[in-house]
């Protein structure tokens, strides 16, 4: 699953912050229809808390039911700001975000109902990580969404994305040649659906209901470095 190009932390933030100041209008309009159906998804219920890892800027936000806790964490301050002002705009008084690094995450186990990882996966330098970081927040049988890019199983696209990765990789941008269910199955997760979304099909959508033998603590949220 793991190739020899990995991304470091440095570039990610480096890279983020460059394009902080176009982000929404290069990745709204492009990846809007995989994000609107990751949201249907989650299956909120009443009082249901959710963490949305990598948050970004917050194009999420406007998304979301309002009768829930919205957390949202990621490593870019940058971003971040941004998403400060998407929550006192829309005047989202059920969020909180965080500056937190994905891959060692400030709660508790068992602290939220569903995560939400858009975008992400493919954009942190150890996936199985932070996967496992998700698990480990998300209660029993709660859902976790990733919505991702990963390696074509096409012959020739797949061979195409590994050419490209190790200058992709580089930028700090995102990985393009992360395979899927490798990922999935070192980390434990069984997919109950999966789609391919947004253009010309090629992003995967994936549901999974997380599996662990613990059983819900319900502690209040803690850790992380809050901007709102």
């Amino acid at each position: 699953m793991h190739s020899k190009w990995q991304l470091s932390q440095k570039a990610i933030k480096r890279a983020y912050a460059a394009v902080s100041p176009v982000y929404d209008l290069i990745f709204n309009w492009i990846f809007l229809p995989g994000r609107v159906q990751a949201l249907k998804l989650l299956g909120v219920g009443p009082e249901d808390r959710i963490l949305e890892v990598g948050i970004g800027t917050g194009l999420n936000l406007p998304l979301y039911p309002r009768h829930h806790q919205l957390v949202g964490i990621d490593i870019s301050g940058r971003m971040l700001r941004k998403a400060c002002r998407q929550v006192r705009k829309l005047n989202a008084s059920f969020v909180r975000l965080a500056v937190m690094d994905a891959m060692q995450m400030g709660f508790r186990d068992n602290s939220f109902d569903h995560v939400l990882a858009t975008y992400v996966i493919s954009v942190v330098p150890d996936p199985i990580r932070v996967l496992r970081e998700i698990k480990r927040v998300c209660r029993p049988k709660g859902h976790i969404i990733i919505l991702n890019h990963f390696k074509s199983e096409h012959p020739i696209m797949g061979r195409i994305e590994g050419f490209v990765a190790p200058l992709i990789t580089r930028t700090g941008l995102f990985k393009p040649d992360l395979q899927l269910t490798p990922l999935l199955e070192r980390v434990g997760l069984v997919p109950e659906q999966i789609h391919r979304v947004n253009l010309f099909s090629g992003w995967r959508l994936i549901q999974c209901s997380n599996t662990k033998d613990t059983q819900p603590d319900r502690a209040p949220v803690e850790g992380g470095q809050h901007v709102w």
